[in-house]
């Protein structure tokens, strides 16, 4: 068990996904991954695709897959702002690999009237949701 926790909150633009004390958090910075605990230095900083690992002042472990966003660490207090994030435990697998293939499909196409810097971020976006599930089956 961990003796000092902090405040996060990971808030979408639809609900607040998660709110309270936590021990440890890391996530995918747009220059490196980087974990924050309590007292941590005061930042800002980019999130890219990736995974968020909160872990739980009992000192379990719960996953997201997010698309990018912001977090802020300030006074024992993180506020992680996302695009979109899921839960681990609460990813439609199926509907996560039919967009991966979607995606792929788009991409060996080449034809022109196929954004490939969208098909390509959406191809990320799926192999994300599929990691970071399977990471927490």
């Amino acid at each position: 068990m961990f003796e000092k926790p902090f405040k996060l909150g990971i808030i979408s633009p639809e609900r607040v996904v998660f709110s309270g004390d936590v021990a440890a958090v890391s996530v995918p910075g747009t220059s490196g991954g980087f974990q924050v605990l309590r007292s941590h230095a005061p930042l800002m900083s980019s999130l890219e695709v990736g995974r968020i690992t909160v872990k739980a002042v009992d000192g379990t472990d719960m996953h997201y897959a997010t698309s990018g966003g912001f977090v802020e660490v300030r006074d024992n207090v993180m506020v992680v702002t996302v695009e979109t994030v899921e839960r681990a435990d609460k990813i439609d697998v199926d509907r996560a690999r039919r967009s991966r293939e979607r995606a792929q499909e788009r991409l060996a196409k080449h034809a022109e009237d196929i954004d490939i810097v969208r098909a390509e971020a959406s191809l990320l976006r799926a192999m994300n949701r599929l990691r970071v599930a399977e990471r927490a089956s």
